[in-house]
């Protein structure tokens, strides 16, 4: 693919910054209801805290998720950076397949947290250990996200063998 023009790659840039700036802040979001969920004493609170997360994991969260995939293989195949030209990109482009694959798996716990607490307020211990488990998933989806962030901005070096090959005057070979 032919690298794109500078008002191109800008645009794509934008979207795709855009869209991971938004799925880190959806996931900060998505951590704090999950901790007002467990702690709050108030049934109300607990009730709009799990329903909140179904709506924010299912229209915020997953869709950035989705386009940030999507806006990172575009920029990618657009860009000089390529898809298979550095080991950085590789890592980005995988943490951000898993992440997306692990958070609809997760959706599901959060819309049966979500139900049980439309149907009542969930008291004290009731599901307890699911609603825990939210928390650390939450925090550990914004660390990987924060490490998705390091890479796009310190970018380590380490070129792919596909990438010595297609740009040889760029790469030399070592000796």
């Amino acid at each position: 693919m032919t690298p794109f023009s500078p008002r191109l790659r800008k645009l794509t840039l934008t979207l795709h910054v855009t869209s991971s700036v938004g799925w880190l802040g959806a996931v900060a979001a998505f951590l704090a209801l999950s901790v007002a969920g467990l702690t709050s004493s108030s049934p109300q609170t607990v009730r709009g805290a799990y329903l909140a997360m179904d709506v924010v994991g299912w229209y915020v969260i997953v869709p950035f998720s989705i386009a940030c995939l999507i806006t990172g293989l575009v920029q990618s195949l657009g860009t000089v950076w390529g898809l298979l030209r550095h080991y950085w990109v590789i890592a980005k482009l995988l943490i951000t397949v898993v992440a997306t694959l692990l958070l609809l798996v997760h959706m599901q716990p959060v819309g049966h947290l979500a139900d049980a607490a439309a149907r009542a307020a969930l008291a004290g211990g009731e599901l307890q250990a699911l609603r825990i488990q939210l928390i650390a998933d939450a925090a550990a989806a914004l660390l990987v996200l924060l490490t998705a962030a390091a890479l796009s901005v310190f970018k380590p070096r380490g070129v792919t063998r596909y990438g010595r090959r297609r740009r040889p005057e760029q790469f030399p070979q070592p000796r």
